[in-house]
């Protein structure tokens, strides 16, 4: 079972270490707790747990991370915060943009970088945020997958990706306009296997004190970690979306190896739990699939994969396949993915084909790789694909108590 501490124990295990100090190492980063837990924080300095209300607004829907400018908090409790507290957020190493309006930025997490991807629309601004340092679940057609995992990201590293890109979109505190319209947990790593951090940052993202976005414009996909999906109801409801890319296991055991311990059918049965309790998406999932050319993208794989879903109510996202050095796949023709979608409408589902954005700077699905480099210079990518599978596996096994 994953055991969850709630939102006021973790607090006060947190807020009862604070001591005055004006040494940074030691203060605590208000951006790591959500409104309740910043609550028990101020009462544990002995002040009103209303304080916190205003600091999150200030946080999260002005922007500001300077106490001396929130002005409606008196000038000795922000000196007093000035001594145990930070606002910190990851700050942008570098920024990349697409020709077509998409925004890449390597956000700087301690001495390593992950990437945070801004993709503006007509009607919708959409970011998509990480949750890991790299990623253990090896997929194979997935650039991230190929630098390994090293670590979990903190709540204020993945929120305060979202706070960094508000802040350079701008708008902050603008009335009826929101720079970030939607979230989506796609970013580098597997989210369920960081809930402790993840889903203290949704609830930030959906905290009407904070950005006040509603469940369904917040998204987290995942490869298919079972057990910590079937927990997720009961600690937070968003959109859900599963990366599937396969419509039989030998296949997906193949190019999404996490199948291997957690098949299709005790994954999309665990979808169907989920969306029994969920009105996050209208009771439906997002499935991903990315279309790889002549592996998953016959006519025969369209079948399949319609009779795994039959009896889930969804939306289906075909993927063009975006590619990276050293992979060992080609990008699906238009007139296979073509009548890959027509045979899945035949059977009524509702099928999108996604229009690829930013893929000029390394910014589409399956391209980020926490590094900046020039990619048609760089070597053979190094995996380190049985480490970090044991490392991530004892992962697992600590987050969810099996």
């Amino acid at each position: 079972m994953l055991e969850q501490q709630t939102c006021a124990e973790k607090a006060a295990n947190t807020v009862n270490t604070v001591e005055l100090s004006t040494d940074s190492a030691k203060k605590i980063n208000l951006m790591n707790l959500t409104r309740q837990q910043m609550r028990e924080f101020f009462k544990e300095l002995g002040e009103k747990p209303f304080r916190a209300d205003q600091l999150v607004k200030w946080i999260y829907h002005f922007g500001e991370d300077n106490f001396d400018n929130m002005t409606n908090i008196n000038k000795k409790l922000r000196d007093k915060l000035k001594q145990v507290a930070e606002i910190k957020a990851p700050e942008v190493a570098v920024e990349q943009r697409s020709a077509d309006g998409t925004i890449k930025w390597a956000m700087q997490v301690g001495d390593q970088q992950v990437e945070t991807v801004y993709i503006p629309e007509v009607d919708r601004a959409t970011l998509c945020v990480s949750s890991q340092v790299g990623c253990a679940l090896a997929c194979t057609f997935c650039s991230t997958a190929q630098q390994g995992f090293n670590r979990n990201l903190t709540v204020s590293e993945i929120i305060g990706q979202v706070w960094r890109a508000s802040k350079i979109i701008g708008n902050f505190g603008v009335t009826g306009v929101r720079p970030i319209t939607n979230v989506v947990m796609m970013g580098m790593g597997e989210p369920l296997l960081n809930v402790a951090n993840v889903v203290p940052a949704m609830e930030i993202m959906l905290d009407d004190f904070a950005y006040g976005l509603s469940k369904r414009r917040v998204t987290l996909s995942t490869s298919g970690v079972v057990p910590a999906l079937d927990k997720l109801s009961e600690m937070i409801d968003v959109a859900l979306a599963i990366s599937l890319h396969a419509p039989n296991d030998e296949l997906r055991d193949e190019i999404v190896p996490i199948n291997k311990k957690y098949n299709i059918k005790m994954l999309m049965d665990s979808v169907n739990r989920y969306l029994s309790v969920s009105n996050a998406n209208h009771g439906k999932v997002t499935i991903e699939y990315v279309m790889l050319d002549h592996v998953n993208d016959g006519v025969e794989h369209a079948h399949q994969l319609a009779q795994v879903l039959k009896n889930t109510p969804c939306k289906i996202n075909l993927i063009p396949w975006n590619p990276f050095p050293e992979a060992p796949y080609a990008k699906s023709s238009n007139s296979r993915i073509d009548r890959f979608q027509k045979t899945l409408m035949e059977y009524g589902f509702t099928v999108i084909v996604r229009k690829t954005r930013g893929d000029d700077i390394d910014a589409a699905c399956g391209q980020l790789a926490g590094d900046v480099i020039d990619r048609t210079k760089r070597t053979a990518p190094h995996r380190k694909n049985n480490s970090d599978k044991r490392l991530q596996y004892e992962i697992i096994k600590l987050s969810l108590n099996e």
